[in-house]
C-alpha cells in the first residue's frame, strides 16, 4: 500500500478491509515519515507502528 491509500482509507466513511501479516486490522493514523502507520488489530487495543507497504487492503 502507498501513502496516498493510506490517507484515502483513513478520510473514508466506508469501511474498508485492511490486513497486516494476514491480521484484519484498523490504521489508527499515517506516521509523519510517510512510510509508517499506527495500527491495531479489530479486535484489540494493541497499537503497533508497522511499514505501510505491508499492509494489504482485502
Amino acid at each position: 500500500m502507498d501513502a496516498n491509500r493510506v490517507k484515502q482509507i483513513l478520510s473514508s466513511s466506508a469501511e474498508i478491509g485492511v490486513e497486516y501479516n494476514g491480521v484484519s486490522v484498523w490504521i489508527d493514523k499515517l506516521n509523519e515519515d510517510g512510510r509508517t502507520a499506527t495500527v491495531h488489530p479489530r479486535d484489540l487495543e494493541e497499537r503497533s507502528t508497522v511499514e505501510i507497504r505491508e499492509l494489504k487492503e482485502m
